[in-house]
C-alpha cells in the first residue's frame, strides 16, 4: 500500500499525507519547485516530509517561464481582502499539471492512491480545487496510461475537499502535528514568516481562530 502524496509544504498537505498514513500508506510525498514567490514552503516541505513520508521527491519545474500568475511573475498578491472569484494568484492548470506528474511518478511506482489536499469550502475560489475536477482528473487518468487501461487503475483521494479550513486545524491537532512546520504565505517576508495579510494568511488565521485553537503561525 503506497501512495503519492502531493506535498506542498502548507497546512492542507500536511495534514493529507498525515491523514494517509493514518489509513495505512507508505507515503511517497511528491513537492514541485515551480519557481513560487513563496519558496520557503519548500524547507517546510522538507520539514514535513522527514516527519511524514517514507520517500520525498523535489522535483524542478520553472512556471516561470509561463507566468500568468501573482505567484510566478511579478503580479502583486492581494492583500487584506479574501477574494472572491478566481484571484491573480491562481497559477495557469497548476493541479492538473502537478496531478499528473503525480500519476506518473506512482506509475513508475506501481502506487495507484494518489492523495491531494484541495478543499472546496474555505479556498480562494481556484477552479481545480472542485470535487468535478478531481473526478473528471481521475477519469482521463485511467484512460490516458498503461495501468489504467490494463485495470489497475488510479484512485485521487481528495480528503478535505468538504472541509472548512478550521475543520482541517482541528484534524491537525487531531492528528498531532506540529502546524508550525507548515508554510502557507503566498508573499513571506525576507525572515521567513507569514505576512498576515495575503488570502492564504487570512484563511489560515480564521481556520484557528474558529477552531479554537492557539495558532502557532509567526505573521510579520
Amino acid at each position: 500500500m503506497r501512495a503519492i502524496v502531493l506535498l506542498s509544504g502548507g497546512l492542507d498537505s500536511m495534514v493529507c499525507a498525515a491523514l494517509a498514513r493514518e489509513a495505512g500508506f507508505e507515503v511517497l510525498a511528491l513537492t514541485i519547485d515551480y519557481g513560487q514567490r513563496h519558496s520557503v514552503e519548500l524547507e517546510a516541505a522538507t520539514a514535513i516530509a522527514a516527519r511524514l513520508a517514507d520517500r520525498h521527491v523535489v522535483l524542478e519545474l520553472d512556471l516561470t517561464a509561463f507566468g500568468g500568475s501573482a505567484l510566478t511573475s511579478g503580479v502583486p498578491v492581494p492583500k487584506d481582502a479574501l477574494n472572491h472569484g478566481i484571484p491573480v494568484t491562481y497559477v495557469p492548470a497548476r493541479n492538473m499539471i502537478f496531478l499528473s506528474l503525480a500519476v506518473a511518478f506512482a506509475e513508475a511506482e506501481s502506487a495507484r492512491d494518489l492523495f491531494i489536499g484541495v478543499n472546496a469550502v474555505d479556498y480562494s475560489g481556484y477552479p481545480d480545487c472542485r470535487p468535478e475536477f478531481i473526478a473528471g482528473f481521475e477519469a482521463m487518468a485511467n484512460r490516458g496510461t498503461k495501468a489504467g487501461v490494463e485495470g489497475q487503475g488510479f484512485c485521487i483521494h481528495a480528503p478535505l475537499m468538504g472541509m472548512s479550513k478550521s475543520d482541517i486545524v482541528r484534524e491537525a491537532a487531531r492528528l498531532g502535528l506540529d502546524a508550525a512546520l507548515s508554510h502557507s504565505c503566498y508573499d513571506p517576508p525576507a525572515d521567513g514568516g507569514h505576512c498576515g495579510h495575503c488570502d492564504a494568511c487570512l484563511l489560515r488565521a480564521k481556520g484557528f481562530a474558529d477552531a479554537g485553537i492557539t495558532d502557532p503561525t509567526r505573521y510579520t
